[in-house]
């Protein structure tokens, strides 16, 4: 069964290690069984408060998603997302 993870950008609070993060990100995939479906679109927010943008990584199972996420290459990755923005996340599976 698929599983998402989304992030969702709700503000910036720094370009650069948002620049950082947006370089060094998509390699941390390379490995994974992972098919991008989002990346920062048009977006229409039809409740709750405005985002600035969203992504939705589709992977194969909801393993392969936390799997990816706690990777090494990906702890390392985030870190320049927690300090360039204010994010939610979460992994969920797809029916």
């Amino acid at each position: 069964m698929p599983a998402y993870a989304i992030f969702v950008r709700d503000s910036t609070r720094d370009p650069k290690e948002l620049e950082t993060y947006s370089k060094v990100a998509p390699a941390t995939l390379a490995g994974h069984p992972v098919t991008p479906r989002v990346a920062y679109g048009r977006h229409e927010v039809l409740e709750g408060p405005p985002i600035e943008g969203a992504v939705v990584l589709e992977f194969p199972t909801f393993e392969a998603a936390k799997a990816w996420y706690d990777s090494p290459a990906y702890r390392e990755a985030r870190e320049h997302r927690f300090k360039g923005a204010s994010y939610r996340a979460f992994i969920v599976q797809g029916v």
